[in-house]
């Protein structure tokens, strides 16, 4: 793809310091289109010597240099240069990376390979915000950071990982309310204590609650804590969960169980910072970062009268959604390689996992996402004969309600198995080629390979009546027959019957 042309009367300066010679050229291609100029360096040097000399608008600089991290030269150059964005681009696509960006001052992070069109909005926005903010804050001082370590709790190198790492460390140095989204086992909990980890709050306690596993009448209770006499079985004074949690954050895991009394005093505390006890009146500061999650469709209780609006606002400040795992089927050898050596280090013996046996972890959907793969990592670390974990031992692994038939393996229900069926099968076609392009035209082939069936389908359901097809479809008749004759599909005959 190529980046849109940005007219301007002064074209802006990008430096690009990278040292693959490939990645300068398709930048430099790509952003000199774009209507900017480039200058490029493959050294840490050589980029502060730009800088140092004045040039440039915006910089993009990889954290791998010859000669030095990127990552390091961002608050150097921002304390000679007050003003001007870098953006800091990694093939180390890990959350760590991502933070330190954040942490640095870098403006923006992209993991690589990425988008050429992203990468030049990327460049749009940062000159944007140069020419009208203040952008001499370089954000939180580095020497109060919390030590990164390359193994964070977060696992995974996908693209959907990477846009989950970038939010992640957008929200960490802010006090702002998160709201995490996923289906059940795709690791909520997790994303929230590293935000919490991470953040200025660290010091303080991880409180976590799950408003499903509480009976309706107690939660109040649990929140914001009971005075004596209370209630029935009150027989003393209980620190609630927000009292618990001062200084800290609170994680309200299944946010969407809570009953609507409870979001009534919940909403109060967001709206005003402060709460009382049940059965008391001593009005208290909450001094909490409030962190939601859920795995259900709060839009729809809130249709239902189940949820207040109110409250899903004040919780939804930062959305963040956690992609399921058949999102994400890259990622699928590093989380067994992850939960394998957890095995070891929980007692069990050391295990390895064949060719065959992960090339059908990668195909399989996992409904219980990450939580369901670790437990059958597990269970095949403790149950497998033989230090190797092939297919036939993965096939005795799995439970018989987690089985499918070998041949529909790795093919869900919905559009997203549609989706992650056909970027399987286009992963494998392109893997073919290596580093050399396939013949062009992929997406009218592409567009071909699913238009046939789809044709083909429609006029079987329809009894060959292309009227009916066409409106099963959702397109005109006349549309219809154009497509059959350019997709040289035969017209199904009309039974008489």
């Amino acid at each position: 793809m190529t980046a849109s042309a940005v007219p301007s009367a002064s074209p802006a300066t990008i430096i690009v310091a990278d040292d693959d010679a490939a990645i300068r050229t398709v930048v430099r291609q790509a952003l000199t289109r774009a209507g900017h100029l480039v200058r490029t360096t493959e050294t840490a040097a050589g980029l502060w010597k730009l800088v140092d000399g004045g040039h440039g608008d915006c910089v993009i600089t990889d954290v791998i240099l010859p000669d030095g991290n990127g990552l390091d030269q961002v608050p150097r150059i921002i304390a000679r240069r007050p003003g001007l964005p870098v953006i800091v681009m990694s093939a180390q696509n890990t959350l760590s990376t991502a933070v330190r960006a954040t942490e640095q001052g870098a403006f923006d992070y992209l993991p690589k390979p990425f988008d050429i069109d992203e990468l030049a909005r990327a460049v749009g926005r940062a000159l944007a915000a140069a020419g009208g903010t203040d952008t001499g804050d370089v954000g939180p001082d580095a020497t109060d950071s919390p030590p990164l370590a390359d193994d964070m709790p977060l696992i995974g190198r996908s693209a959907a990982m990477q846009e989950v790492y970038r939010v992640i460390a957008r929200v960490v140095p802010t006090a702002l309310t998160v709201m995490i989204v996923g289906e059940s086992g795709t690791g909520k909990e997790l994303v929230a204590q590293a935000i919490h980890d991470l953040g200025p709050r660290r010091a303080g306690p991880f409180i976590a609650i799950n408003m499903g596993a509480i009976p309706h009448e107690l939660i109040e209770s649990e929140l914001f804590g009971h005075e004596r006499g209370a209630f029935t079985g009150a027989a003393g004074r209980t620190a609630g969960r927000f009292e618990q949690a001062q200084g800290g954050t609170l994680f309200l895991d299944e946010i969407g169980d809570m009953p609507l009394a409870a979001q009534t005093r919940l909403l109060r505390v967001l709206q005003q910072g402060e709460f009382t006890t049940v059965g008391g009146s001593r009005v208290q500061r909450a001094d909490v970062r409030v962190i939601a999650a859920t795995h259900k469709n709060l839009r729809a209780l809130i249709e239902a009268g189940q949820f207040r609006e109110d409250l899903f606002y004040r919780l939804n400040v930062i959305p963040l959604r956690l992609p399921p795992l058949r999102q994400r089927r890259d990622d699928i050898p590093a989380l067994v390689r992850h939960f394998l050596d957890r095995a070891v280090a929980e007692g069990l013996p050391r295990r390895f996992v064949d060719g065959a046996a992960m090339a059908a972890m990668q195909r399989h959907d996992w409904p219980g996402n990450i939580r369901e793969l670790e437990n059958l990592i597990r269970r095949l670390a403790a149950l497998t004969r033989g230090d190797t974990i092939d297919a036939a031992a993965l096939a005795d692994g799995l439970d018989e309600t987690d089985r499918r038939p070998a041949d529909s393996m790795g093919v869900a229900d919905g559009a997203d198995g549609l989706a992650s069926s056909i970027e399987h099968h286009l992963a494998r076609y392109l893997a073919v080629f290596g580093e050399e392009l396939p013949p062009d035209g992929l997406y009218e082939r592409v567009l071909a390979e699913i238009e046939r069936p789809l044709l083909r389908l429609s006029l079987a359901a329809a009894n060959g009546n292309q009227v009916r097809a066409a409106r099963l479809l959702g397109i005109n008749r006349n549309t219809l027959r154009k497509k059959l004759t350019q997709r040289n599909v035969e017209a199904v005959p009309r039974s008489t019957d």
